[in-house]
Parts: C-alpha cells; structure tokens; sequence
C-alpha cells in the first residue's frame, strides 16, 4: 500500500473497530469474535505506529493508556453534577411523593438503578469525546480524559446525526469480576486489597498513569443528559432514549410510573435482583419524569428537589462456623481461615471467610461451632460481622493458633510488634510459591505473563525452586505446557529479560524482606545506592534514616545474615539483574517538606502519593509532629488529622496535592 491507501485503511480501521466496540460493549450483540477484533486492532496499531499523524482522534488504540500526568487540571461543570437526598424508608419515598404531587398532582416517575461508582461529565463536540472530568464538589471536578478514553464502553465518537455539543452524566464502576480478579491478584502479590468496587473505581479513573486505568477493565452506565444542542425534549425516558441511541451504555432498567406504590414495588423488586446485576449497586433513584416540572420543583443548596435515592441495607445472614484452617503467606504469616456451612449471600454461594489473625478473632470472640453473621464487604468479600452468642452450644471450642506450620511443620513464632503467627522456616513450600508471586508482581520487577497458578505449576513441575530461576527458564518446555504456546513462552522471555533492568528499590521490594514495602525500598536504594553497600549496612547506618525504626532495621540485617539470601542476590545479580540504584527523582518542589498521609485517597494507593513525594524531594512520616509541613488529608480520616489540627499543622486536600504537583513540576 502507498502512504493514501495506509492512511484511507486507518480511517477504515478506526471506523470498523468503532462499531464493533458498539456491538459488543454497548448493544451486547457481538458480530465477530475476540480474536477477529483482536487482529483488526493490532493491524490498526501498526498502522498508526508507521503513520502517527494519520491516527484519528477516535481510535481505538487511545484505549490502551499510555499518558502519565502530573496532576489533573480542574474543569467547571457548566451545569452542576448534584448529589442525591437519600431515603432508607418507604414511608421516606412516599414523603417525597407527597411533596411532589402538592405541585404536580400528575406527576409521574422514573426508576433507574443506582450504580455504586464514580460520577463523571462526558463532553462532546461535533460528535467527537473531547473532555471528561470527576463530579468533584459538583461545580468544580478534575479533567480525567486520559484515563475516560481507556473505558471501552465510551464511545470516543458518535453517530453522524449527533448534536453538535452535548454533555452527559454518567457512573463508571468496576464490574464484580474484575473486582475479584484484581483482589485475587493484589493477594498473591502481598498488596493489599480494596475494600469494595466503589473504591477501586475510583481509585482505578484517578491514576495519574493511564496505562493502570486501562488495566482495571472499567465500565460506566450513562444515566442523565446534562445539555445538549439543536434538540428538544419533554421526558427524562426520552433521554435516556436518545443517550441509548448515540451510543452509551444506560441502566437495563428505567420504567415509567404514576403511582407511588408500584414505584415502592419496583424498588423492592430491584433490590431482590441485585446480586444478579454484572455491576455494584447501593440503591434505586426515582426522578420526576417531566422536564418542565423538574425545573419548577428546582433543586436545594445540595439536591434536586425532583429525585430522591432509595438506599438498600447490606444483605446479612446467619450460619455456622464448622472449622477454623490456616493458610501460610509468603512471609511465613499463618492466616485463619473460617470453614462455613454454604450459605447464599447477595447472590453466590459463601462458604469460607477470613478471620484475619489471632486478634480478630479474640476481639469478636470467634469459636468453632458458633453460629455467626455474615456479610459481602461492598457484596463482594465474605466477612464476619459478630457471633449469635445467644446460639453458641456449650462445646464450642475457643480457637488457638497452632504451635507448629501445617505445611512444613517448623516451629512458628509471635510477632512482638503485630498481631501475626509466623512460621520462620524460610524453605517451607507454602512461602516458596506466593515469594515468587510477590518477586514478578506489577510493583516488584513486573514480570507479565505468569501469574499466580502459572508460578505454582512452574513450582510442582520442578522448573523453579527460587526467585532467581526466572532467569533461567526453560521456554521451550514452557511452550509445550497446556495454556502456553512459542508465542506466550517468547512474551514470557521478552518480560523476564526486561525485568533485569528494574531499579534497585523495585528489586529491594522484590525481596519481600519484612517491613519494607514499596517505599521503604525507595528510601533505602537511594541512602545506600547499591544492594552490596546496603546489605553491609549496620543497625546503626540503618537507624539513621529518619524512616527506618529499629524493629525494621533488624529485620532488614536479619534478611543480609540469612545465607540463602545472600545466595539469592548473588545468583540474581550474576544473571543480569541490575544491583544499582538510578535516581528517578523529577523535581526539588518537595525539597526539606514531610507529610504525613491520612484517610482514604481516592486517586491514588498512599504507596502512589508517597513515591510522588519522595521523587520530588519530599518525606512521608507516619506521625503527625511539629515538623510536619503538610497532612494529606483523603476521606474519613482519623486522629492523625485531630492532632494536626491541635498542632496548626497545614493540612491539604487531594485537590489540593494535585495543584501543587502539577504546578511545579
């Protein structure tokens, strides 16, 4: 092909992957398989790598992320992105009806879902996706568009008959698999787990890296035209039609209604359903129909006037404690496991559920043969809510922690300073598989293409017997193994010869040396700048540091006195693992501040904010003091925030962070 015919391909391309994205995320009747689309896309790919500035600007290769941000800009909403009055009554639906219908006798009603997500603006021009930002306060969100564009199911262009502008609301949530699948992989890899879909939602649209977001499998239902040009409309249903028509992915359910109580019904008959919905939902919205009448009824300082969120109380129920397992981590750590009868909760059936460690169960007085409560944490993981003391037979037995690992049979020991059993056999089988888990995890060297299972078969087919086997892998018996192929065995090679040039706090991390997480392995790599110098480090040298304790650098001198760590290391670096640190710092900004980092952060995990601050000269402490300069503080934050507050401490926003970044850098 001539450069015109690669450029009339990449048009023709872009437009056939569009559609078929449409069938597929949108109408949920695909035409060609996975693996057709797949084909197309890379074809395309090549393409647009041949010919950037042909690439159109709604291609679908802008959905693999790829742009790092220094911060997100602020956009004000030019219609406001309000929050809901919520009700957790009938008699509260049918007070909000009443007030209604002293207005608009005839008025009548719409029942959507409400997804449990992150609230998000869509703004179009002449048809093409040109802005997408958070809710923020209502009036003033963040610009997110990078990320938005990796949401498949947003078309990045609409019909030919699109208005010219238009602006629609809508919630992007994490579907329960995914949620699970993430999970399943943050706990192979010794990170830890979100605490519902909600959180990794929103935690998953506000990465400052693109590429993460397009990671997480994201999906949105749009529910509410926000402004549009050059058309007019009477009913909110007809909108949702419109905004079904162009192209956007709507709630499966929104039905019309003139009286409250078939409203009433249909709420219940939703919240009967959801376990069965692919998505989280925490309630049902009931809007006034009429477009006039909602701008009549006008809205409060904080809601409309003219919708009302029916919110569900979390599904609960009782059933017995038949066992208590243990589980070994990879750093030894024994993990009480509750056996349950099957019990069916919010849609699946529940049958075992973590009790944490031996102080949790002490606290809730947990005992084998108690009748207890069970929930889903954001419907996805089972938890013990408390035991029906009142249920418990008279020979339930009070649960101990064994004296010995029930895989290798060590001795196990208390940890003086948390809560945990720790077998210390450093050779039991049950840490050698979730180590090397840990070893290729995304934030340790990153090796993509052997996930936890592929770890554990490598392990029982005698293909790796420690970390430093990656390196020395057999791809052609890998190629012949069920599930590989020559072309999965070679991305397997391509990712582990990559993984040799990871930085040294990444290969520190990778180590899985107690105490030292991401962070840590920062602040140790830039201090000592080589593994040698920091494996001869000193209690003493290790002390120094502002933010290594003595519990920490004991541990970390344990880890350099331990042999087969030392044989590790020498192994890893002997094949090609890099040993050195390379400052990746971008700025001075934060030079002589330290923060401190409390609540719940929505754009980012802490270990994400603490290497934003660190790379640009800052410190992050774990007590708030007079030295601290700034606390970040995220939702529902704590004492840490209080003595702040006692101590005239500056304290910052997320917002706020995110400026100061993006400002200075």
């Amino acid at each position: 092909m001539n450069k015109q015919e690669k450029i009339e391909k990449i048009k023709e391309l872009t437009s056939l992957l569009n559609y078929h994205s449409r069938k597929y995320y949108t109408e949920d009747s695909p035409e060609i398989s996975d693996y057709e689309y797949d084909m197309l896309l890379r074809e395309l790919v090549a393409l647009e790598e041949e010919l950037p500035e042909a690439r159109q600007s709604d291609s679908p290769t802008h959905r693999v992320g790829g742009e790092v941000l220094k911060g997100f800009n602020q956009v004000t909403h030019s219609v406001p992105l309000e929050s809901l009055q919520d009700a957790f009554s009938s008699d509260e639906v049918r007070a909000f009806d009443t007030r209604v219908k002293q207005i608009f006798p005839d008025a009548e009603y719409v029942v959507e879902l409400k997804i449990d997500g992150l609230s998000v603006a869509l703004e179009y021009e002449n048809g093409i996706f040109v802005r997408g930002a958070t809710r923020g306060d209502g009036t003033v969100g963040e610009d997110i568009t990078a990320n938005l564009k990796t949401v498949k199911s947003i078309p990045l262009s609409l019909p030919e008959d699109c208005p010219p502008h238009l602006i629609v609301r809508g919630e992007v949530y994490m579907p329960k698999k995914a949620f699970a699948k993430l999970n399943e992989a943050r706990e192979e890899n010794g990170e830890s787990l979100f605490a519902n879909p909600r959180n990794a939602a929103a935690g998953s649209l506000r990465q400052l890296d693109s590429k993460v977001t397009a990671s997480r499998m994201l999906d949105i239902i749009v529910f509410n035209l926000q402004k549009v040009e050059g058309i007019e409309f009477s009913t909110h249903a007809e909108t949702l039609n419109f905004i079904k028509r162009m192209g956007f992915p709507v709630s499966p359910y929104y039905t019309v209604f003139k009286n409250i109580d078939d409203v009433i019904v249909e709420i219940a008959r939703l919240g009967e359903m959801r376990s069965s919905y692919a998505f989280d939902i925490d309630g049902a919205v009931v809007k006034v129909n009429s477009l006039t009448m909602r701008s009549a009824l006008g809205s409060t300082a904080k809601a409309p006037k003219w919708a009302i969120a029916f919110k569900y109380p979390p599904e609960e129920k009782e059933t017995l404690l038949e066992d208590i397992r243990i589980n070994v981590g990879r750093t030894g750590v024994l993990t009480p496991l509750a056996i349950l009868t099957p019990v069916l909760l919010s849609g699946s059936t529940v049958g075992k559920a973590t009790l944490h460690n031996k102080a949790f169960i002490a606290e809730k007085d947990i005992r084998i043969g108690d009748t207890v409560k069970v929930v889903k944490a954001g419907d996805i993981i089972p938890e013990i809510v408390c035991v029906v003391k009142e249920k418990r037979p008279e020979n339930a037995v009070v649960f101990k922690m064994p004296e010995s690992c029930p895989v290798c049979g060590s001795k196990v020991v208390s940890d003086e300073d948390t809560p945990f059993v720790r077998c210390i056999n450093s050779e039991c089988p049950a840490q050698l598989s979730r180590r090397i888990i840990h070893f290729v995890s995304r934030d340790a060297m990153d090796i993509e293409g052997v996930g936890g299972q592929n770890i554990e078969r490598f392990v029982s087919e005698g293909l790796i017997s420690s970390a430093s086997d990656l390196y020395k892998l057999d791809y052609a018996a890998i190629s012949q193994m069920e599930g590989f192929g020559a072309v999965s065995a070679e991305n397997l090679r391509n990712s582990v010869e990559k993984s040799k040039a990871a930085n040294l706090d990444r290969v520190i991390y990778a180590l899985g040396l107690r105490h030292v997480g991401q962070k840590t392995g920062q602040i140790l790599a830039a201090k000592f700048g080589t593994m040698k110098a920091l494996a001869e480090a000193s209690e003493e040298a290790l002390t120094a540091i502002d933010e290594i304790g003595p519990i920490t650098a004991h541990y970390i001198r344990d880890f350099f006195a331990n042999p087969h760590n030392i044989t590790l290391i020498s192994e890893l670096e002997a094949a090609g693992v890099n040993m050195v640190y390379k400052s990746d710092k971008v700025s001075d900004i934060f030079a002589g501040m330290t923060f401190v980092l409390t609540g719940t952060l929505e754009s980012f995990t802490r270990d994400e904010a603490s290497a934003i601050i660190t790379k640009r000269g800052g410190k992050v402490s774990s007590s708030v003091s007079k030295k601290t300069t700034y606390v970040l503080a995220g939702s529902e934050a704590g004492s840490k925030l209080t003595k702040a507050q006692n101590l005239g401490v500056s304290i910052i926003s997320e917002e706020d962070f995110l400026r100061m970044v993006g400002e200075n850098v």
